[in-house]
């Protein structure tokens, strides 16, 4: 294998060649590559999940003078999430039919559109029905999770997708406190009244991530859309299945990052800088520790780390349910950080998962070697965007459920009662499932296809 050749069609970098399970070629150009289109990668995704997420930031500057209840801000953070969730499945096909970078470059350039929006109708006498659309608008941010974590699988091996996707969602993961944080800042300084300057900010930092996009990603010739691959991917119960659980980690991590400021308002009566200050701290941890999530699943199994985090989350919500019923803030506050940094530990091992459970079947089914790397990265790859979009769709289950708390009891109670509960069958899953039937040692792949007919992932 030859060094990546890059030529310049399509409107734009391509690489013709590429093969990062080979050793070589990975040791002497592929890796230097693949790291230079991350990072870029995570520079956009990161402005993507500040720019899905600015609702979350938005509510805090929305006084009574703006004459939206509780509810109806939960309804704004709802429809954002719901948009950023659906847009995931053409921005995961987007890749291969436009070439990663090309796509980054466009993807990024789309934020402008609702973050422009949002600094002429953020003020009060706007309609809510005008918040409403530019709220949808915002949702495009949360596609560029999709066409980003699809684009950074294709550059990486098998052994490195954990940590390079692990680091890849969770620098994007980390716009979302980055953007609280700007939002804290202003609230701080310049006061309540000017939302207007969270938006400055940004606008700026769109251009500069498309532009780099631009100058420094490349698109990967041999990266196609599969429609065969795609419409195997949906069939196969595994998808499904992953689907549920990533609601329990992406979901829990999205819809926590939109509902926390708004919960401490309204359930706790913080102001808008009170709780402002406050709402950063769990994304922020959150997002740091998803790379942690894919290093520790690519050590010890994403199966095993997935299932004793989704105990812990069902341990962490008891802690908060027992401090929403006590009215205990201290104890509400270390719960729900509890939640935010399990949620991005889970993150990170949940998609570890994905990969090695088809590459996991390709071996069961007598493939070895390079067809069965091809096969895992194939159904992979269809699969990723259907999973990442029900995640995320996951998040406006969370926000739901904490408006329909809110609006018949006034409080999220009934909200964590409800999550602890899910976090307890994620966990019946992922044991029934993946760790259930899992040997002492690791058998070879004609093994595993011989003595049971679905292959074991106790390793993925």
């Amino acid at each position: 294998m030859t060094a990546p050749t890059t030529a310049a069609r399509k409107g734009g970098r391509w690489i013709e060649r590429w093969d990062p399970e080979d050793e070589t070629f990975w040791r002497e150009s592929g890796e230097k590559v693949a790291r230079r289109n991350l990072l870029f990668s995570v520079l956009s995704e990161h402005i993507g999940f500040s720019v899905w997420t600015l609702w979350s930031v938005m509510v805090l500057f929305m006084g009574p003078e703006y004459g939206i209840d509780p509810a109806g801000k939960f309804s704004l953070i709802a429809v954002a999430t719901l948009v950023g969730g659906i847009v995931r499945v053409p921005y995961t096909f987007a890749v291969a039919r436009f070439g990663g970078r090309n796509w980054t470059v466009l993807s990024a350039s789309m934020l402008l559109l609702p973050t422009i929006a949002a600094a002429f109708v953020m003020e009060p006498g706007t309609s809510y029905t005008t918040f409403v659309l530019v709220a949808v608008a915002t949702g495009v941010g949360g596609g560029n999770f999709a066409s980003s974590m699809t684009n950074i699988n294709a550059f990486f091996p098998l052994r490195k997708k954990g940590w390079a996707l692990g680091l890849n969602a969770g620098g994007g993961n980390v716009g979302v406190p980055v953007v609280q944080l700007v939002g804290l800042l202003v609230i701080g300084t310049a006061g309540a009244a000017h939302p207007r300057i969270v938006l400055g900010v940004y606008i700026p930092l769109i251009v500069v991530s498309a532009v780099c996009a631009a100058l420094f990603m490349d698109n990967l010739a041999p990266v196609r859309n599969d429609t065969g691959a795609a419409r195997e991917a949906v069939k196969d119960p595994h998808t499904w299945i992953m689907s549920f659980l990533y609601i329990g980690t992406f979901g829990s991590f999205i819809g926590y990052s939109f509902a926390f400021g708004l919960v401490l308002q309204t359930q706790f009566g913080r102001t808008p800088l009170q709780a402002a200050s406050l709402t950063f701290i769990g994304p922020l941890l959150g997002s740091l520790i998803r790379p942690v999530g894919g290093s520790l699943a690519d050590r010890f199994g994403g199966a095993r780390i997935t299932l004793w985090n989704f105990a812990a989350m069902a341990a962490a919500s008891g802690v908060v349910l027992y401090a929403s019923v006590q009215k205990s803030l201290p104890v509400f506050l270390a719960g729900f950080i509890a939640l935010f940094v399990l949620s991005g530990l889970g993150n990170g091992s949940t998609y570890k998962m994905i990969p090695g459970i088809f590459q996991a079947k390709a071996v069961a089914r007598g493939l070895g070697g390079e067809e069965a790397a091809a096969y895992g990265r194939r159904l992979s790859g269809a699969s990723m965007g259907l999973i990442g979009a029900v995640g995320a769709i996951g998040g406006l289950g969370i926000n739901l459920a904490f408006r329909q708390s809110f609006l018949t009891a006034g409080t999220g109670t009934a909200a964590f009662v409800a999550f602890l509960a899910f976090y307890a069958a994620c966990f019946a899953v992922t044991w029934a499932v993946y760790l259930r039937s899992a040997p002492r040692a690791r058998p070879t792949g004609r093994q595993m296809a011989a003595e049971r007919p679905a292959p074991v992932y106790a390793e993925v």
